[in-house]
């Protein structure tokens, strides 16, 4: 069975004169964090270019795995530190990277649950040691959080009512499905999610505000179409979208190299 999403992609492709070759679809590789707005992004650029874009969003921990592999890929969107590891590593083309989105962690609890004060860094260490059960991703933050808990010193006693969430599966999924009883993820992985109630950001001297960049892999064979996506995906004209998405745009400097 075709894939929804690569369907609603072809259905986005124009009507070519008869004869004429259609393009081939640019593949984006990125992780769960990024999946609505690049859907919505790349579909943008698809109605106004005419340039067909295939995204497949899976676990970040996936993604760079698969990079890491050799596959012959395009354009990889993660976050901003993975991007330079693999640039580093040689599996994406050095001064390829562009910033495009930022975003911070959120808290949930199952739709109906009670909601616990989680205004100041205390309030969210106690319920934390509160909570029966508690999840994260194993992305970047939920690296941070492991090293948050740690500073805190209470990891150690909360380690055995942690509920790892596999690479690819929301923590929202396992919050709504009452398999933990707090959620810790980025926000735009949570807002769209049914069955959880977001209690909001985490407060501001704990937050983590994680870049995610794009590269292109070394095996991109149309690098100049791939960076007029990027400039498109990191485009002003891109803010509303990124904004409705729980993310925002990343002032343009350093890192924004697709010109």
């Amino acid at each position: 069975m075709i894939d929804p999403r690569r369907l609603f992609s072809l259905l986005l492709m124009p009507v070519l004169p008869e004869g004429q070759a259609r393009p081939t679809p640019l593949h984006v590789l990125s992780s769960k964090a990024t999946q609505e707005v690049l859907e919505r992004l790349c579909a943008d650029h698809q109605r106004s270019t005419g340039q067909p874009v295939h995204p497949e969003s899976i676990g970040g921990v996936d993604a760079a795995r698969r990079v890491r592999s050799g596959e012959p890929l395009e354009v990889v969107v993660l976050a901003a530190a993975t991007i330079d590891a693999l640039i580093a590593e040689g599996h994406l083309l050095e001064g390829s990277r562009v910033d495009l989105v930022r975003s911070g962690i959120a808290v949930a609890v199952q739709a109906g649950a009670a909601r616990p004060a989680l205004g100041s860094a205390e309030q969210v260490r106690a319920a934390v040691l509160a909570a029966p059960s508690l999840s994260y991703s194993t992305g970047p933050s939920g690296v941070y959080l492991e090293q948050l808990f740690t500073r805190w010193g209470i990891f150690d006693s909360i380690r055995p009512r942690i509920v790892q969430a596999p690479p690819g599966v929301p923590v929202g999924k396992l919050v709504a499905q009452g398999d933990a009883a707090l959620g810790f993820q980025q926000y735009a992985e949570l807002i769209r999610l049914p069955g959880i109630d977001l209690l909001g950001p985490l407060p501001a001297d704990i937050q983590l505000i994680t870049t995610f960049s794009a590269g292109l892999s070394v095996h991109c064979r149309r690098p100049d179409v791939a960076r007029a996506l990027l400039r498109d995906l990191a485009g002003p004209q891109a803010e509303a979208v990124k904004l409705d998405c729980g993310m925002e745009g990343v002032p343009q400097g350093s890192g924004f190299t697709a010109s």
